[in-house]
């Protein structure tokens, strides 16, 4: 069969279903004093709870406590959010955005094959992998100047030795999408060599398009396709650097539990939920819990084909992934933003001084909007030590006082401290002697 013609029956089937069982959204600030609670309630599919995380994540919501279960025909989720400052959401135009994009008026977002896919002649993307050093972010801005590339928009993530990058450029002159082959062509050529550098044998890949995606999603996908979940010889982490992530398999019901402990930040639903998805596990159940600065998540999940966890190597690597997608969004190092009038070479330019300077950037993220630069950028010294106040008041000197603003130090990314290897927030439906916990080895080459 086609496979085209069978993806649009699959869509054909979907809309059907959801003409005959529209989506419902409750929204209530009554129930809980200390966030809104949201209850979404849908025909179920694969990938449903992907796309209303990250609905409720893109306008920046932090997702408390969550409660999920979508085990049959129908999915029924309970989401306690709450605004950046800890408030409920009480602004009625946010709350109408979620009424429309969860509800029957909404399209219910498109098959998961396509979430945030889109064609686009305002930009063209430019997606990035290869092996991480000091002074990369410089060198690959560099070349996209001298090509003539103004970079409007850019996420960049580091981790594990390896470096991921979703970038919009547009033409300098026309401030449009490039859509020249051939300097499509050698833009892709150069951008290549420089990810390579002096090694000329390592993995580095370069991909442009006209195509817009969910930048995020992109680049836990990028990054797992780089397996940058493999332990190296130079990882420095021990295990208790690292989150608690344990698999064991309910043999009762056919499933593999996976629990998680770490410390709480924004989008770490997100980036469990989509890694979990992305390596074809179905989320059947699921809660989410907060308590003070920790996250404790916990899911009841099969493969697609309907299997639990299988065997050890399966364990291990359900395991390494998840760890590697709650690492890569930590941020390591301090803190730095930069506001000002946009121009062309500006990314060039600060870069090029946090060089100068021996800094290297190990996550950054730069936006533009009405002709404004709003650029975050989290730093280390190139040589491992603590950043130097000095060197800080030197490279703002540089840019201008009111223009470089330091946002103080990281977070503490140490885990959280578990007394046991598995906390379930279920528990009293683990009293079954059905389970086979498997032992976790970490045993990294």
């Amino acid at each position: 069969m086609n496979m085209s013609f069978s993806r649009d029956m699959d869509d054909e089937y979907e809309k059907f279903i959801r003409r005959m069982n529209p989506p419902r959204v409750v929204i209530d600030n009554e129930s809980c004093k200390n966030a809104t609670v949201i209850r979404v309630d849908s025909a179920n599919r694969h990938g449903i709870l992907l796309e209303v995380v990250q609905i409720l994540t893109d306008i920046n919501l932090i997702i408390t406590k969550a409660y999920i279960s979508s085990d049959g025909n129908w999915f029924m989720d309970v989401f306690n959010v709450t605004d950046q400052d800890g408030n409920k959401i009480l602004d009625e135009g946010i709350l109408d955005y979620i009424r429309k994009s969860l509800g029957p008026e909404s399209c219910f977002m498109p098959s998961i094959r396509s979430v945030g896919m889109k064609q686009s002649m305002d930009h063209t993307a430019i997606e990035l992998t290869g092996s991480d050093r000091p002074g990369l972010l410089s060198e690959v801005s560099a070349v996209l100047r001298h090509l003539k590339c103004n970079v409007v928009n850019a996420e960049v993530w580091t981790h594990n030795t390896r470096a991921a990058a979703v970038m919009q450029v547009t033409d300098e002159e026309t401030e449009t999408a490039i859509s020249d082959p051939e300097r499509l062509s050698r833009i892709k050529s150069l951008l290549c060599n420089v990810l390579k550098g002096s090694n000329k044998s390592s993995l580095a890949k370069t991909v442009v398009s006209h195509s817009v995606t969910h930048t995020e999603r992109r680049l836990h996908q990028m990054m797992f396709a780089d397996r940058d979940y493999e332990r190296t010889g130079g990882d420095v982490l021990d295990d208790r650097q690292r989150p608690n992530v344990d698999v064991v398999n309910w043999h009762d019901k056919d499933y593999s539990v996976v629990t998680i402990g770490c410390k709480d930040r924004p989008k770490l639903l997100f980036d469990t939920v989509c890694t979990l998805t992305d390596m074809d596990y179905v989320v059947f159940h699921a809660n989410i819990d907060t308590l003070g600065p920790d996250s404790y998540q916990e899911y009841y999940i099969r493969h697609l084909d309907g299997s639990p966890v299988k065997s050890d190597a399966e364990r291990q690597r359900v395991t390494q992934c998840l760890e590697a997608a709650i690492e890569r969004r930590v941020s390591e190092g301090l803190k730095l933003e930069l506001c000002t009038t946009d121009r062309v070479g500006l990314l060039s330019d600060v870069t090029r001084i946090f060089r100068e300077n021996s800094l290297t950037v190990t996550r950054a993220e730069v936006t533009t909007k009405a002709g404004k630069a709003v650029n975050t950028f989290y730093v280390r010294d190139a040589s491992g030590y603590p950043v130097d106040v000095k060197t800080i008041d030197s490279i703002r000197q540089v840019l201008g006082q009111t223009i470089l603003k330091v946002k103080g130090n990281p977070d503490d990314s140490k885990p959280v401290s578990q007394e046991s290897p598995t906390r379930f927030l279920f528990g009293g439906l683990f009293k079954s002697k059905s389970f086979v916990n498997f032992s976790l080895v970490r045993s990294y080459s």
